[in-house]
């Protein structure tokens, strides 16, 4: 159609319905504006046609309706993008406060000294508020390590539930704090980075191995095992009974092992369980102690039981593969008689906090409950034949387009899981990071990642996809993700305490020599020297 037959500002039709070119502003036209000019066009399109109309006029009146609507979205995209923006500056304002405020506390710290952790036994004695409570327990942490109420003290539950305070501190309390070898040993320090005269150097230097002392004795012990397993269900009635009449301690157990021991002997009447889900959530207000009968997989339903802070874990191996239990089964009096007496190392295992967030929700933070993963999310294209498309993100950074049968978010603790059969690194469990593993990518240049611990990542399945993908987390609660929707992980703030047969770097290097063998060959054999040989023939 050439210009000059139709002016760009003409207007087309009856009466006062006109079609007119809309002045674009910053790049996009008013979504308004545009869903007027759309409805001008069907009312055009609508009428009976006029005698001896040119058959380039429709042609033209659809190839702008068209454009309408590629403008419309286009301005709804931008309103989308605009709103997250905005979501995500909000975020940083929120952590950009929260460490302005962490600084003061760390100056006031410094300027009152050292406060001594017994205060926090004695604190409901004193009748405290729970403000001036809560800025003793972090000027105590700052200068002693991590204590008991911080690793399982549940901020955001003490104010909802209606359990009696007075039953909450009589859990047993704990102090964890750096371990080193010898009282003259330099690995207990912290680091401290020195920016003396402009020059960046480090001072001193911590192994960050961590050990647990009870500050009062345990009274409430929570035993899982593994099902349908008889050896397991033998040994869990031994350790029931030796608790109960050598330790007198209070013992929890599912609702399923409770029936298989009164099944065995009503003498089992004295173990407790729960009744719903409800009472699982206040199970971290109750247990001291947690003690897993089974593998990794065990384990991994422990953690997933607490959905914040988690009590520290006893685990026994009775598993096929275990890389988190260096417990053995036979010796299980004189480990617990250890472990119940103190101190004992520790190793805090990060876990993931994922949300999905749909295409359909109007805001970044309508999105599904949020789901915790001690070993990793795992995002593959499901019963589909066709390649997973997955945008990453990383904060506000792209990362890259995932092509390929999925992509794998891991932590350190799962690094030895479907990480490793993916390819990935084997990375230390107190190693703060998130493993970037890809699956069977379609690029001989797409390594695995490992990520700091604080970044936020973001995988998206992009409208262009042939297929939707699907999310497993740590081997369940399986989710479809849809064309548009969206995938948060970043780490959570509560880990997962496991305690350690000798310490932490020695029951890893254990696991990965026992379980799989790690670097097992012969010795290459040794000949002498060649003046040595000559010697022995004459």
């Amino acid at each position: 159609m050439s210009p000059s037959n139709h002016d760009s500002t003409a207007s087309f039709g009856h009466g006062d319905t006109s079609v007119s070119c809309l002045k674009p502003e910053n790049g996009f036209v008013d979504s308004l504006s545009l869903v007027h000019s759309e409805k001008a066009v069907e009312e055009l399109l609508q009428q009976t046609p006029v005698e001896g109309m040119d058959e380039h006029l429709i042609e033209f009146s659809e190839a702008l309706r068209t454009v309408a609507k590629a403008l419309r979205r286009a301005a709804e995209g931008k309103a989308s993008a605009q709103a997250e923006a905005a979501e995500w500056k909000r975020r940083y304002e929120l952590e950009k406060t929260r460490n302005i405020q962490m600084e003061r506390k760390a100056q006031i710290a410094e300027q009152n000294g050292n406060i001594d952790c017994g205060k926090v036994k004695n604190s409901d004695k004193q009748l405290m508020q729970q403000n001036e409570l809560d800025k003793i327990f972090d000027e105590c942490c700052m200068k002693h390590g991590i204590c008991s109420h911080e690793v399982l003290r549940d901020r955001g539950s003490d104010s909802s539930s209606n359990v009696d305070r007075s039953k909450m501190m009589r859990k047993a309390s704990f102090k964890l704090s750096w371990w080193c070898k010898g009282e003259n040993g330099d690995q207990h320090k912290h680091d401290i980075v020195s920016f003396e005269k402009g020059n960046i150097t480090t001072a001193e230097r911590s192994s960050k191995q961590i050990s647990l002392k009870w500050e009062s004795d345990p009274q409430t012990v929570l035993i899982l095992t593994k099902p349908n397993s008889v050896s397991v269900r033998i040994l869990c009635a031994q350790m029931v009974r030796w608790l109960k009449e050598k330790k007198k301690l209070n013992i929890y157990v599912e609702p399923r092992v409770r029936a298989e021991l009164l099944t065995e002997s009503s003498d089992f009447n004295y173990v407790q369980t729960w009744k719903d889900d409800q009472e699982i959530l206040l199970l971290h207000t109750k247990v001291d102690l947690v003690i897993t009968l089974g593998g990794d997989g065990t384990v991994l339903w422990a953690a997933s039981m607490f959905k914040g802070p988690v009590p520290p874990i006893v685990p026994f191996s009775l598993g096929s593969l275990g890389f988190m239990t260096p417990f053995h089964s036979e010796h299980f009096k004189e480990c617990l008689d250890s472990v119940l007496r103190g101190p004992v190392s520790i190793t805090l295992r990060h876990r993931l906090l994922c949300r999905v967030i749909r295409d359909a929700a109007k805001k970044e933070y309508e999105t599904e409950e949020p789901i915790l993963v001690l070993n990793e999310v795992k995002i593959d294209r499901g019963i589909s034949s066709y390649l997973t498309n997955l945008e990453c993100y990383c904060d506000n950074s792209f990362v890259t387009c995932v092509q390929g049968d999925g992509l794998i978010l891991s932590t350190t603790s799962g690094s030895t899981a479907y990480s490793l059969a993916a390819g990935g690194s084997m990375v230390h469990p107190q190693v703060p990071g998130i493993l970037f593993t890809p699956i069977c990518p379609h690029s001989l240049s797409f390594r695995p990642l490992i990520l700091p611990e604080h970044v936020t990542l973001r995988i998206v399945v992009p409208f262009n996809s042939r297929s939707p993908a699907w999310a497993s987390f740590d081997g369940k609660d399986r989710k479809q993700l849809a064309a548009g929707d969206a995938l948060l992980c970043s780490m959570a703030p509560c880990p997962v305490p496991t305690a350690c047969q000798v310490d932490s770097t020695s029951d890893f290097l254990s696991s990965i020599h026992d379980g799989l063998h790690w670097n097992l060959r012969k010795t290459q054999s040794f000949d002498g020297p060649w003046e040595l040989q000559d010697i022995i023939q004459i």
